[in-house]
């Protein structure tokens, strides 16, 4: 009786474990990969290629090409066969995910030696080309990413500098080579301000940073959303301090420009003014002394002494008093 039990037990467990667990779907977000006695199933001779890498990378993530199982089923494996199945769909997750601590910020050290918290996301998905070291090479390959990730980020916030000002403080040394005077806004910023106004060339930087993770990992690097950069509060009101006084200063130059163009434009108008009117002056005399050697060339001196004496008549009427001189004998 007991060995009939025994019989019956073996035999539906053989079919679970033949039968009934031989079979497995994939969906559509998944791919799988099968193990036989351990060793994944993979295309003949075929090596993972990145020309990111660098020789020596690539001599250490030599990775074979898997049989990858694609959305379906159901599908046949043999009891010594496992399946492993793998997301592929595109992930967003926080940059303090860290499944070994609690933290609500990434701390960071910026050229100023000032410790500022960054917060954000990265969307990512599994290679589907490049499962192996994603399911074999790394014990948790999502944390080990996120670790590269946080310090390839430190390290380039620790020597991030604004390009806009390296290209005006390059042409502020060019003014005083030249003994130019340079105004306030040419002078190096703060770094925290400078982070801030260049999160779109920080994240593009970290993108193309993390393009070899894919093949060192087995993860995907899509997008990274840096989205704040938070510095302590007492740094914070100091900046926002160092900000309020830099706008003043903005502004009174703006104004005393505006009041110096305007005092340029005015002194310019004036002396068209008043040299629109030494030409109106001079320009009868002129016409007088051209008419004057006409008559002359014309008509001769006695022509000139006529037009002289004629010219004098009108003159005579609206005299008050008439001065008349007789010359003396030599």
């Amino acid at each position: 009786m007991l060995f009939t039990a025994f019989l019956l037990g073996l035999a539906a467990f053989s079919i679970y474990r033949v039968i009934i667990q031989a079979f497995y779907t994939v969906k559509p977000n998944e791919r799988a990969v099968l193990t036989s006695l351990g060793r994944a199933e993979r295309l003949d001779g075929q090596l993972v290629a990145d020309l990111e890498l660098t020789e020596e990378e690539r001599a250490r993530y030599r990775f074979p090409r898997l049989r990858v199982v694609g959305p379906g089923g159901p599908y046949f494996k043999w009891p010594w066969q496992d399946v492993h199945k793998v997301d592929v769909a595109t992930q967003a997750l926080d940059l303090t995910w860290d499944p070994t601590k609690r933290q609500t910020t990434i701390e960071a050290v910026t050229k100023d030696n000032l410790t500022t918290g960054v917060n954000g996301q990265i969307r990512f998905r599994v290679s589907e080309a490049n499962l192996y070291p994603f399911i074999f090479g790394v014990a948790d390959p999502l944390q080990h990413v996120m670790g590269y990730f946080i310090a390839v980020l430190r390290e380039r916030i620790a020597n991030f500098a604004d390009p806009k000002g390296q290209r005006l403080l390059a042409g502020a040394d060019a003014s005083e080579a030249q003994g130019d005077v340079v105004g306030p806004d040419l002078s190096e910023g703060v770094s925290i301000n400078d982070l801030r106004k260049n999160l779109p060339l920080l994240n593009e930087y970290m993108e193309q940073q993390c393009l070899t993770t894919g093949h060192r990992y087995g993860i995907e690097l899509e997008a990274a959303l840096i989205t704040q950069i938070d510095p302590p509060p007492e740094v914070d009101r100091a900046l926002s301090a160092i900000n309020s006084t830099r706008n003043q200063v903005a502004a009174d130059i703006s104004t005393a420009r505006a009041d110096a163009e305007q005092q340029i434009t005015m002194s310019k108008r004036a002396v068209d003014i008043a040299m629109n009117k030494a030409q109106a002056e001079v320009a009868p005399l002129k016409e007088l002394a051209e008419t004057l050697v006409h008559i002359k060339a014309q008509g001769g001196d006695a022509a000139l002494r006529a037009y002289v004496r004629n010219m004098r008549i009108p003159l005579l009427k609206r005299a008050r008093r008439i001065v008349q001189t007789t010359g003396t004998a030599s």
